[in-house]
């Protein structure tokens, strides 16, 4: 009983579907307002579904500059593996690099491969097209919330976080199951941990090392945020500005990026974008920052109002949302396909 007491006064550990459902209320007053029920679908219009979900990668890394992403690999499982090696030597990719669905979300499949072997396991597992890219060594991750109206050219950043992996620290006398016991958050995801870790569970981990839980910079995935709200400036946001009007087409959404510095970051140089997501991008900076459940909602349904001025603003200039019906299998598919990653993530043991 107090376990679920401290969760439910937590608010940041509540299910997404639960944490959400008090502004369904909202939701459906924009779905009443335009007689649409994907009313969001014009906010990125070049983005299958408007990046809300089930979307590929591909086309998202087609629209970004060149200069701000990773070398990006697709391969399809069917391929032969010597070809999959052979594309991968020409690019000049070497070990360890990443690997992840084209469709994945939630860190679902994220692999770090550090060899050829564990690569063709990867590849004889999946059944959907994956990604290869190099594995980005900047040590900072972080998510830049950006906003832009299609009719300027300059946009706001509403939300910038640092990310820090699920970790534990060592102090020289405990175990590593001991250690995750004691964690705040790797103890709710014993499953988890068991599957990728329990080869390691009676290592003592030596004092101040840090060992790594999770490579994975996703909320739902144990990692902490940090809130960077302070240190948005003109730099950052001329920046996101220059690759926002480069794709043209991207308006709202979180981009994920990996830099040297922040500093760097600002100056455009040094840095990596990992992912944009779309029309369903959380504005991830309401957590791990001390806000109420009162603010955070607040932020949530402003950054709703932006995506819903947007989508009108390009409803106008052409671009209609799908059919009631062409959604709800698209969305039908795109559960479908998360469930068959998430069991696979379970059983690919690398």
């Amino acid at each position: 009983m107090a376990s679920i007491s401290r969760k439910f006064f937590n608010w940041e550990t509540l299910p997404f579907a639960v944490l959400y459902a008090p502004l369904s209320i909202f939701w459906f007053y924009y779905i009443l307002k335009t007689w649409r029920i994907w009313w969001f679908m014009p906010v990125d219009p070049t983005l299958e579904f408007s990046g809300f979900e089930g979307e590929g990668k591909k086309e998202m890394y087609q629209q970004l500059p060149k200069w701000s992403i990773p070398t990006t690999l697709f391969f399809n499982p069917k391929m032969p593996f010597a070809q999959v090696v052979a594309h991968i030597a020409n690019a000049n990719l070497n070990y360890p690099i990443i690997t992840k669905p084209d469709k994945g979300m939630q860190g679902v499949l994220f692999r770090i491969i550090d060899t050829e072997t564990q690569l063709k396991k990867y590849h004889t597992a999946m059944h959907d097209e994956y990604i290869v890219q190099p594995f980005i060594k900047y040590p900072i991750e972080l998510s830049v919330f950006y906003i832009r109206y299609p009719n300027q050219t300059k946009g706001k950043v509403t939300g910038f976080i640092s990310k820090e992996y699920l970790q534990v620290k060592g102090n020289g006398s405990h175990t590593l199951l001991q250690l995750i016991k004691a964690h705040p958050k790797a103890h709710l995801r014993m499953d988890e941990m068991t599957h990728k870790h329990q080869n390691n569970f009676n290592n003592i981990i030596p004092i101040n090392e840090t060992y790594f839980l999770s490579y994975a910079g996703n909320h739902n995935r144990g990692a902490k945020f940090i809130n960077l709200h302070t240190q948005i400036d003109t730099n950052l946001q001329t920046l996101f500005d220059k690759i926002s009007l480069h794709s043209k087409a991207f308006y709202y959404g979180r981009y994920d990026v990996k830099c040297q510095t922040i500093a760097d970051l600002k100056a455009g140089k040094n840095f990596s974008i990992l992912e944009f997501n779309g029309a369903g991008a959380e504005p991830n900076h309401i957590y791990d920052c001390n806000m109420g459940l009162r603010a955070a909602y607040k932020e949530i349904l402003t950054h709703w109002a932006h995506m819903y001025a947007i989508a009108q603003i390009n409803l106008k200039a052409g671009h209609k949302p799908w059919s009631a019906i062409k959604g709800f299998k698209f969305l039908m598919q795109a559960k479908k396909d998360f469930k068959q990653f998430s069991k696979l993530d379970l059983a690919l043991k690398i």
